[in-house]
């Protein structure tokens, strides 16, 4: 993909919530509509969607709501959290090749409202057949093994993953957005939690959140005329290795070694920005360690350094080595699988955060590690 052949012009979310009255689609057509606004663009000029397979709403019953035109492009991304900036990916390709020309990216959720969805996609797989007998029965538990091989290897403590848990807490106390917003979090609450799956404790999992939010995507010729300050799509990747399975990769050579790894080999090979270019990251995180274990994927230290990384506010504003997840993330802000992420990366290289990083012009956003995943580079 050519690099700032498209950018970002406009984003748009709904409230987040424990539970939420109206429907997925009010919410997703809530959220299009807004970031439609935000962009000066009208619902009829929309001729791409790109959304999660997960998602319960389609391109059908969302293009006949916002009163979209003939729509020309349309795909859905796998993987739950795997997904958000492969989202934007495609439909980037998808304008910079003609396929349309104004894309709508978003994802609608009422996990806060609904069922857990453990049944379904990955552990319907045959790797189930060998974990789910041994007590791995929800993605945190399989977390929580990763978990605590990474500290077998490593030495890294739950002290480590307390410093990214109150990190982004903290972020989440700047944020009138946020779920997390009026309950700051000490260190001794965290370290006396109540386990979710030793050695993960209640602070080291994401909320159940019902909300909505969206992206639009237009040409770099375009952005120029558009409401917004446009935020380029500098480079986008996608990253399967070989012999992965799914949430459960603890038979292949390096367990510790997962899917950012290979997207980020195919994200900074079609990129001017490496690592230490990147002034503010947007780490999936569903579960404190993958912030940790995306820090090593993608570049910004070595295997089994990610928790010295994260010590004495690394990953804070104002004098972290990474200022990472700065509305909150999925662990503060809200969780819908990751595309609050997105959002945030616009606003950072907007300059509007609620916990803004002077000067950012370069933003990694990622996607989940451990499953099929995505990420991409924005920059202002």
């Amino acid at each position: 993909m050519r690099k700032d052949a498209t950018a970002i012009v406009g984003i748009g979310e709904t409230e987040f919530a424990k539970r939420l009255a109206p429907s997925e689609k009010a919410l997703a057509c809530r959220a299009i509509l807004a970031a439609l606004a935000d962009a000066g663009i009208a619902p009829g000029e929309v001729d791409g969607f790109a959304s999660y397979t997960m998602e319960n709403t389609d391109e059908v019953e969302i293009a006949k709501n916002i009163g979209a035109g003939d729509v020309t492009f349309f795909s859905q991304i796998g993987y739950g959290g795997g997904a958000g900036p492969a989202c934007i990916g495609h439909l980037a390709m998808a304008v910079a090749t003609g396929q349309c020309r104004v894309g709508v990216a978003w994802r609608s959720r009422k996990r806060g409202s609904g069922g857990r969805p453990w049944a379904g996609a990955h552990q319907a797989s045959a790797s189930a057949t060998w974990t789910r007998p041994h007590g791995l029965l929800r993605p945190v538990d399989e977390i929580a093994l990763l978990t605590r091989r990474y500290m077998h290897e490593y030495g890294a403590t739950r002290e480590h993953l307390a410093n990214v848990a109150i990190a982004v807490r903290k972020a989440a106390n700047r944020n009138p957005r946020a779920i997390m917003h009026a309950r700051p979090l000490r260190r001794d609450e965290y370290m006396s939690a109540r386990w979710i799956s030793e050695p993960l404790c209640l602070f080291d999992n994401c909320l159940e959140t019902d909300g909505a939010l969206a992206c639009v995507v237009v040409s770099a010729e375009r952005a120029r005329d558009c409401r917004r300050v446009p935020v380029f799509v500098h480079s986008f990747a996608q990253g399967l290795p070989r012999q992965h399975h799914t949430m459960v990769n603890y038979w292949c050579e390096d367990p510790l070694r997962g899917p950012a790894w290979t997207c980020a080999q195919q994200l900074y090979r079609g990129s001017d920005i490496r690592p230490q270019d990147v002034d503010v990251a947007q780490l999936y995180d569903a579960f404190t360690p993958l912030v940790p274990l995306s820090l090593e994927g993608y570049g910004f230290c070595a295997p089994g350094e990610a928790g010295a990384f994260v010590e004495h506010g690394g990953l804070e504003v104002g004098g972290g080595r990474l200022p990472c997840n700065t509305s909150g993330g999925s662990l503060s802000e809200a969780y819908v699988h990751g595309i609050n992420l997105i959002n945030e990366g616009v606003r950072q290289l907007r300059g509007e955060s609620t916990s803004q990083v002077p000067g950012a012009r370069t933003c990694l956003v990622t996607a989940g590690e451990g499953v099929p995943t995505s990420a991409m580079l924005l920059r202002n």
